[in-house]
Parts: C-alpha cells; structure tokens; sequence
C-alpha cells in the first residue's frame, strides 16, 4: 500500500513503525473473512481493511471524525484478521498507534469519559476490585438484571498452595479481576505444577499486566505498570525463575509484547525483552511435561473455548486441546472456533450489544456438543460466557486440578 504519512505522525514515536505496517498490507481483504464485527454488520468500515483505510487517511492528513472513532472502537482486536492475512500486517500495532492518535483529536461524550476513567479506577486494582464485587454480591437481589449478569454464578475458594519445596521454580501473574472471579484458578495451577515437580514463587508485589489501561488509550500508564511488574520480578528473574507463567491468556499475550512495547526505552528494553521471552502461558509448561505423574482419572465432557489470546495472538490454538485429550478428557467439537466471544477485555463493557450477541453465538456453538462444562484459558471470557447464566464455565486448569488422584500434595 502506498503511503504519504505527513511528517506530523512520522516523527511520533511509533510513527515509522505505522508506515511500515501500512505498506504491508496488499488490500486483500482476507482478513473481513474472519472478522467477527464484519461478519455481524457487514460495513466494509467494521472490518480490518475498511480500519486500515480509515488509520491511513487520518495519518495522511485527513480530520478524523466521531464516526472514525467509533469503528475503531468498535474493533475487538481478537487478532483473527492476524492469523488469516497473507502478508503478516501487524494489525494490533497499527491499531494502538491509530487509535492515540484518533482519540487526540476527536473529543468523547462525557459519559464514555467517565465510564472508561471508572474502569481503569477500578479494575487494575485486585483488592478495590475484590472488595467492590464482594458488596455487589450482598445487594445482588436489588440490583438490575444486566448488573446481576455481571456478577460470577459461584465464586469458588482457592484452597491451599503447595509450599515452596522444588528446585525448579516459575513465577505467576496473579492477575487483576481473577483474584475476585476465580480466586481458585492460580491456586489450582500451583498444585498441578506442583505434582510436576514446579513451585511457584510469590511476587506480590506485581500487579496489573497494564493491558486494561493501555487498550483504553492510556497508554503511559499501561507501560508505567509494565515496568512496575518488570521491576517486581527481576530480583526473582536473576535468582533464576525459568519462566514468568500466566494463567489469563489475555494478560499473556501483552506481556509477550513488552519486549516490543518498551524497546525505545534504554532503561527497560533489555529486561522487557526478558520478560517478554520468559512469559509462558500454563500450557507452554504443561504440553511438554509427563502429564502422566498427574495420575488424573476423569469421564468429563468439555467443550474447550479457545480464547483469541491464546490462538491469534499467542499462537497456540490446539495446545489445551491437546494436553486435556492427553488426561483423558472428552472434548466436543467446537464450530468455528476461530470466533471471538466478545469478552475482548473491556469490550463487554465499551460495546455491551455487539459484545452479547458475539457471546450467544459462541455458547450456540460451545454448546452444540453437549458438554458437560465449558472451560477456557482467560477470566476474561469465563466471565464473558458464564453471565449468560448457560452451561457452567470454568478454567481448564480447575478441572485438571480436581480431577487429580488424591493425596494432593500441600
């Protein structure tokens, strides 16, 4: 695609990098195959390429308007348009850098402000978010329908972790609104790497990934807590921690992107990109362990959804599958997969009517197979699918953890 960027953008930070992205694309239009809000309104505009077109003439010189804003907005940026294109456009960058530079010069209505600025209040803050969700649930029966929906059916406790007592040694991201949904999930993860001969080292002292702030446009502060968790795990990094382990792939796939994020900055670029090459999601540690000491015995019925940070922006759609088929769980076939749920970190919030119907579809399709429970990879979507009140959700990790002979190890 050719360009003509005016100098205004070209000297931005990120601006030679948006040219670059730009010129790769070769308007194919693959990518509104797989897009899920073209597929659901049909405008070229709410699809990858229509986007493309609309960051272009912005950053040509064109004055952006509150409908450019609004297609952009409206972007799950699930990454599908990544995993289809042919010529490797890095869609997800451009749209960080097209997105500022939108938002510089179209004004948002006050309460798009507000709620947005409640968000980024509330949720990269586990124990304001814990407490906040505790008092919901006390009032739950006088609150309105589409709160109630909001609120976890069951929030079950996290039980014992194992005491550190293994050589090899990881660290974990304990995460944001998980500690509040699903308090048992990392508890549950630390007890399988456990019986494989893994401990798990406490940082508390890390915090937010920073993605919540940075796909809101605050982008500083999402790479202020960036840096924040970089700090937090180097000491243990350098006392050699072979891996920084998440269990909410959506916070994985940013941290993977520190490296990158930070690669400007001389007194971060360094250990970002150690950070980014030590983060590993659960299953890049499980798939390759001798899952047979787990001694797991099960006849469940799962219907795995793949979240889209772990097959379009990680790369490793099939490898839950893999290791629960591994265990002897029966996994149901799953019609177009590829799908985003709509969940999209805050997306469920920003865009509540597209981000529901992409939730129904997915639970027809989740569904279908009849499962027993439907498990997934990010707290994000557990949530997303498990406020329709449907089939149970779960992670993939709990149900390994239960189904685990006993004794567990404590």
């Amino acid at each position: 695609m050719q360009t003509h960027l005016t100098e205004e953008i070209l000297a931005l930070p990120r601006g030679e990098e948006a040219e670059a992205i730009l010129r790769s694309c070769v308007h194919c239009g693959f990518c509104n195959a797989t897009c899920p809000t073209y597929q659901l309104l049909g405008d070229e505009l709410d699809g990858p390429r229509g986007r493309i077109y609309l960051m272009k003439q912005v950053m040509e010189g064109h004055e952006p308007s509150t409908s450019t804003l609004e297609h952009l907005d409206r972007c799950l940026t699930c990454r599908n348009c990544e995993t289809t294109c042919p010529s490797g456009v890095q869609y997800h960058n451009l749209l960080d850098i097209g997105r500022e530079v939108v938002e510089r010069q179209v004004s948002r209505p006050l309460s798009e402000r507000i709620m947005r600025a409640g968000v980024r209040a509330v949720v990269p803050r586990p124990a304001l978010f814990k407490a906040l969700l505790g008092t919901a649930g006390v009032f739950r029966p006088l609150m309105p329908s589409f709160v109630q929906a909001k609120l976890p059916r069951e929030v079950r406790p996290a039980g014992i972790r194992p005491a550190l007592r293994h050589a090899r040694r990881i660290l974990m991201l304990e995460g944001c609104v998980q500690p509040g949904l699903s308090p048992n999930t990392n508890a549950a993860a630390a007890r399988v790497l456990d019986r494989l001969g893994i401990s798990v080292v406490p940082v508390r002292e890390a915090g937010c990934c920073g993605a919540v702030d940075y796909h809101l446009n605050a982008q500083a502060t999402g790479l202020d807590r960036a840096r924040h968790n970089i700090d937090a795990w180097w000491p243990a990094i350098e006392a050699g921690a072979e891996a920084i382990v998440q269990t909410a792939s959506g916070c994985g796939a940013f941290i993977k992107e520190y490296g990158h994020l930070l690669k400007d900055d001389a007194r971060y670029a360094s250990k970002a990109q150690r950070v980014s090459e030590l983060a590993k999601d659960l299953v890049e540690l499980l798939r390759d362990a001798p899952l047979e000491q787990l001694a797991v015995r099960t006849e469940s019925t799962l219907a795995f959804h793949c979240p889209c940070s772990l097959q379009h922006a990680q790369k490793l759609g099939g490898a839950v599958e893999a290791v629960l088929i591994r265990l002897g769980f029966d996994l149901t076939a799953v019609p177009d997969a590829h799908l985003c749920c709509g969940s999209a970190g805050t997306y469920s919030l920003t865009q509540p009517v597209l981000s529901r119907q992409l939730r129904d579809d997915k639970l027809n399709a989740l569904e279908s197979g009849r499962p027993q429970v439907i498990v997934t990879a990010n707290i994000g979507c557990q949530a997303h699918l498990d406020s329709a009140g449907r089939t149970p959700v779960r992670h993939w990790i709990e149900l390994v953890d239960e189904a685990m002979a006993h004794p567990r190890h404590s």
